[in-house]
């Protein structure tokens, strides 16, 4: 599962080497951290509880390539755009909360919500082109101090690896198991599974670069993940039996960084 992964990895960053040597491109390094709220079949939608209960953490290296800051011909493009590379990984613990798991608790049934927990981890490697609408770069770069907001739109692949489990025993029975993870679903003999794979998902972000020396930035943002899967969290129960399941799983990340400019 991984060899597809390492062979792109190791053919984005030759192209890019290759690229940027032969041309006027500048380029930029930098680390990104953050948590992340993990919006899956744990749990009840739009929860605070669940949003936040859910919430990991996550943490990558990224890539910039600068049109603007070698290249002395201004466009509207190399002044407000820039591509972005990156290689991150995320972890989150997975529980359910929410009025259904508080309802079951009233009702003194046997807690299979509550005993139900999870994890779910992600390699990820993508691209996405940045928009900064407000400032030029080369007026930001030249700068310090200085903000500079932006939207990006990206894809990535993701290798994930998803464990599901219980406190009460193991998962299949049910004496163990909620009714509608019992059902099979999606090829899989239930609506859970422990496994890994691999995914692919859009992302959408909003942030913002701020100057703080010459040769470097911090950066804050907020990016939303779209998966083309349901089972990166281990749950996906039957879609034609359960409609309430009607959405892939997907994340946000709230992430700060540090850049800085290996060629200005």
């Amino acid at each position: 599962m991984l060899k597809p992964i390492v062979l792109t990895i190791f053919a984005l960053f030759g192209i890019t080497t290759i690229s940027t040597a032969q041309s006027s491109l500048a380029q930029e390094v930098g680390i990104i951290f953050g948590p992340v709220s993990f919006q899956s079949d744990y749990g009840q939608r739009n929860n605070f509880d669940t949003n936040v209960g859910n919430t990991g953490f996550g943490i990558g290296i990224v890539h910039f390539i600068n049109f603007s800051a070698n290249n002395n011909r201004e466009s509207f493009f190399t002044e407000h755009f820039k591509v972005r590379s990156e290689l991150s990984f995320n972890t989150t613990k997975l529980e359910h909360f929410g009025k259904w798991v508080e309802i079951e608790k009233q009702k003194g049934l046997v807690q299979h919500l509550r005993g139900m927990h999870g994890s779910s981890t992600l390699v990820n490697l993508g691209a996405q082109i940045e928009f900064s609408p407000f400032m030029k770069i080369h007026d930001f770069e030249n700068t310090i101090g200085s903000f500079s907001p932006y939207v990006s739109l990206g894809f990535q692949v993701s290798y994930y690896s998803t464990k599901v489990d219980s406190r009460l025993g193991t998962l299949g029975l049910p004496s163990t198991t909620f009714p509608k993870y019992l059902t099979p679903s999606d090829g899989r003999p239930y609506g859970f599974s422990s496994e890994n794979g691999v995914v692919l998902s859009a992302t959408a972000g909003v942030g913002v670069h701020y100057k703080l020396t010459t040769m470097s930035d911090l950066m804050f943002e907020v990016r939303y993940q779209g998966y083309n899967s349901d089972w990166v969290d281990g749950l996906n129960p039957n879609k034609d039996l359960y409609k309430e399941n009607k959405r892939n799983d997907s994340q946000v990340w709230f992430n700060a960084g540090y850049i800085y400019y290996l060629e200005f």
